[in-house]
């Protein structure tokens, strides 16, 4: 691919290529925009088919961070790095130190996170060279299992998705159809149930099903079937792409609100959806509550003041359609436009700052 072309396009900062001889360190950081401060983003490793690729993955996933830090009202830029390698078997721990010296020769322009193929314990490698990472273990001041405050954003924003569709944001009664029940899929249902609603779950594992069936009343169907359910709210919380041409005429639901990530498997997509008048709540901003909550270690980590920050996902959504109506554009559209109008808001800042500097300066040596 033509890096520098894709860079300046997208408007990236920086790239750093890592390699270790020794530990088999083959990393990729990838800084998208600091506009709002330090880049924030996890670290990937995968088993990438080229280098090619995973350039090509470490640019998209840190301007995707870019847009969900903006949106989540984080004082935060976006980044994110990629490892090539087998998460299973390449693991070592020089790999994590020298990775660790990597981030911390950036003196702080990037902070990383857990991500796919990583683990609390990879961090804690990291953490020994840098204190530039977030996510490590609870005896150094993490916040632990970022699931449960996950799980609650993704409430938070359903609740605001609900008022634009029904007038209201209480759930109690309304029929909710949960795709997967995984860690964060579980600690939601349980949020729902609590306030009234009901449960149709499904997932591949079984076992899940049969303890969303049995904690909170859910009724159990296959996984082809989720899509076509009576309910008010369809909640997908497992694999991406499955808002698609196959699954959306059989969506009855009015409201689309989960925690899945990349839930449109392409633009025109979300498009559909606003012609036929589903109010979707854009992954990027709904699931927000782990990074907001990673975020928090930052200042020392306080769970009440992390939570409050989670709460705001309900304002944030609420923004999103406020400006889906405001511009007449699809909700996907208006979080991207969200994050912008931030983003432009701060550099308009900087530079109105720089210039009243300059002035000054000026103004001192005449």
């Amino acid at each position: 691919m033509e890096i520098f072309k894709y860079m300046e396009t997208y408007d990236y900062e920086q790239m750093v290529i890592c390699q270790d001889k020794q530990s088999g360190l083959k990393a990729i950081i990838c800084i998208h925009d600091t506009t709002l401060g330090p880049a924030l983003g996890g670290t990937r490793m995968w088993t990438y088919d080229s280098e090619d690729a995973a350039i090509e993955d470490a640019l998209r996933l840190a301007r995707g961070m870019t847009y969900k830090n903006a949106a989540a009202g984080l004082n935060l830029g976006g980044g994110k790095t990629v490892i090539i390698g087998d998460p299973k078997k390449d693991k070592n721990e020089e790999m994590f130190r020298a990775f660790g010296r990597y981030i911390q020769g950036l003196n702080g322009r990037y902070i990383t996170a857990e991500d796919v193929g990583t683990t609390v314990e990879d961090m804690d490698l990291i953490y020994q060279e840098t204190p530039f990472v977030t996510g490590v273990s609870p005896a150094f001041g993490s916040s632990g299992n970022p699931s449960p405050v996950t799980a609650y954003g993704v409430y938070r924003g359903m609740k605001a998705a609900a008022m634009e569709a029904f007038g209201t944001d209480t759930l109690e009664g309304k029929v909710i159809a949960v795709q997967g029940v995984g860690h964060v899929a579980y600690t939601l249902c349980k949020h729902l149930h609590e306030e009234g609603a009901s449960l149709i779950v499904t997932d591949i594992n079984k076992e899940a099903v049969q303890r969303a069936v049995e904690d909170f009343g859910a009724k159990a169907v296959d996984i082809d079937d989720i899509y076509s359910v009576d309910c008010d709210i369809f909640a997908p919380c497992a694999l991406g792409a499955i808002i698609n041409d196959d699954t959306i005429s059989k969506i009855k639901a009015k409201v689309i609100a989960g925690a899945a990530n990349n839930q449109l498997k392409e633009t025109r997509h979300g498009d559909a959806l606003h012609e036929m008048g589903i109010v979707y709540a854009p992954d990027y901003v709904i699931n927000a509550g782990g990074v907001i909550n990673v975020a928090d270690e930052l200042n020392g980590y306080n769970r009440e003041r992390a939570l409050k920050k989670v709460e705001t996902i309900y304002d944030n959504i609420a923004s999103v359609i406020e400006i889906s109506k405001r511009d007449n554009i699809p909700t996907y559209l208006a979080a991207d436009r969200l994050a912008e109008e931030r983003i432009e808001r701060m550099r308009k800042s900087r530079s109105q700052f720089l210039l009243n500097e300059r002035h000054i300066l000026s103004s001192r040596t005449r």
